[in-house]
């Protein structure tokens, strides 16, 4: 018998909570080994680039403005992602995505307080930090976090926090690529996996004091490479592994409910102010920019893409609108506390386009069931943010580079740290479905596909 039959043999049948924490403990203790060499015993929090000190001056609006942008960037996830996924699959399936977001968002969350933090933001090299602050080891009501000001703090366990609602949606993003045929326990395997392998490394490069994208100089001020294109990428290779639903390309798969999806988007672009405002750590300058930016960028995009859909189609759908939404959100996030709001509307208005057509012309050339188009929007959508924040960053186009900014110079630098994150989620994402598919099986039965997942794989329908 092969080894890995005889572990499937000792497992339950369906895989608990616990089995899903035992095995990132594990994963956590392996990439400690290749981490590094653990520090002090208090760690220290890279935000910004900057290590957490004991010493600093904390301000009551900096905090309470964080601890409001952590709880928007929540309900973006929980309810906003979970009912835009929601309405757009069908009714047989509804509960099933609205069970993965919350689930995964749970896992990841807690996984963060456990070895996600400390892996991602404590010390270590170019690629991994240490496991110096496992299980948040050393950081108490006491340890302050380092913002983008010299001397200005907040408190680390707010940075914790914020920092977590981050992890939790890139891996509940993932979700939407695989829809209404996955197993429900291979969707918690592989978010453990991937969220360790995929997730945590590509944060740390782009973040984190040391890491190997921000020694280059890559521009991400939000989350394009490494939230959005991340998880991007890894739907796209999950859905690709996973095959097509029953009946892709000769039944007809529409929404089975679009208010619930304009409630999603719309809690989204809300939540989003705080997952890129947020990203200033104060409550400053750079905060109102990014929210001025945000705002901006998204409008442009939903009359982008309503403008190309009635171009092509004869009629501007509410679907597109809100999709044209997302895809704005998508796009000015890596670029939101660097360009002005004339390079954020210039954003919008290109990703409208450009995520239409990822929807549209580039899944067929793809060839891939991309369920709810994470990749078409998300991960598209990240790439062109990525590029054109090296654009509209200079400062002869309104953006907040210094004297010395070169759009040249910074366009390679955003390329490189494209094709790392690429290159680094595909193959984290590859090994991570691969064991689950070994350990849970990755697909559900023809006949609890036909029969939707809500009554299969949680024994409730979403309507009577």
């Amino acid at each position: 018998m092969r080894t890995i039959d005889r572990v499937r043999a000792l497992l339950p049948a369906n895989l608990t909570p616990v089995l899903v924490l035992v095995m990132a403990l594990v994963l956590a203790v392996v990439g400690g080994v290749t981490a590094g060499t653990p520090g002090a015993d208090t760690p220290a929090s890279a935000s910004a680039g900057a290590v957490a000190e004991t010493l600093g001056t904390v301000h009551k609006g900096d905090v309470a403005w964080m601890m409001v942008a952590t709880l928007l960037v929540v309900m973006m996830a929980v309810p906003g992602l979970a009912l835009f996924y929601g309405g757009l699959v069908r009714a047989r399936n509804m509960l099933s995505v609205l069970m993965q977001v919350l689930c995964v968002f749970s896992l990841v969350v807690v996984l963060w307080a456990v070895y996600g933090y400390s892996l991602a933001f404590v010390g270590g090299g170019p690629v991994l930090g240490s496991l110096d602050a496992l299980f948040l080891r050393g950081i108490g009501t006491d340890a302050l976090a380092s913002t983008f000001s010299e001397g200005v703090k907040l408190p680390e366990l707010v940075f914790v926090a914020f920092q977590a609602t981050f992890a939790g949606i890139t891996c509940a993003l993932v979700v939407g690529s695989l829809a209404e045929r996955i197993r429900f326990s291979a969707v918690l395997v592989f978010a453990v996996l991937w969220f360790t392998l995929g997730y945590l490394p590509v944060a740390h490069m782009v973040w984190a004091e040391g890491g190997y994208l921000l020694g280059r100089g890559a521009l991400d001020f939000a989350g394009g490479t490494v939230v959005h294109v991340n998880a991007g990428v890894a739907g796209l290779v999950g859905a690709w592994m996973l095959g097509p639903r029953l009946g892709w390309g000769r039944e007809i798969m529409g929404p089975h409910s679009l208010p619930l999806t304009m409630v999603g988007a719309s809690l989204l672009w809300v939540g989003w102010f705080g997952f890129n405002a947020g990203s200033s750590l104060e409550a400053n300058a750079t905060a109102a920019l990014a929210f001025l930016n945000t705002l901006m960028a998204t409008a442009a995009a939903v009359l982008s893409w309503a403008a190309v859909e009635a171009a092509l189609r004869g009629k501007a759908s509410m679907l597109g609108a809100a999709s044209g939404a997302v895809a704005g959100l998508v796009a000015i996030t890596p670029a939101c506390g660097s360009v002005g709001p004339m390079g954020a509307i210039v954003i919008g208005l290109a990703s409208g386009i450009v995520c239409f057509w990822g929807v549209t012309g580039l899944k067929r050339l793809l060839g891939v069931d991309d369920t709810l188009d994470v990749f078409g929007i998300h991960g598209l959508g990240g790439i062109l943010g990525a590029v054109l924040t090296g654009v509209f960053t200079a400062p002869g186009l309104g953006g907040t580079g210094d004297a010395q900014y070169r759009i040249g110079h910074q366009l390679l630098v955003q390329v490189e740290a494209l094709l790392v994150t690429i290159a680094w989620s595909a193959v984290a994402a590859w090994i991570a479905f691969r064991i689950a598919r070994a350990l849970t099986g990755l697909r559900v039965s023809e006949e609890e596909e036909r029969e939707g997942l809500d009554i299969c794989a949680h024994g409730e329908s979403a309507y009577n």
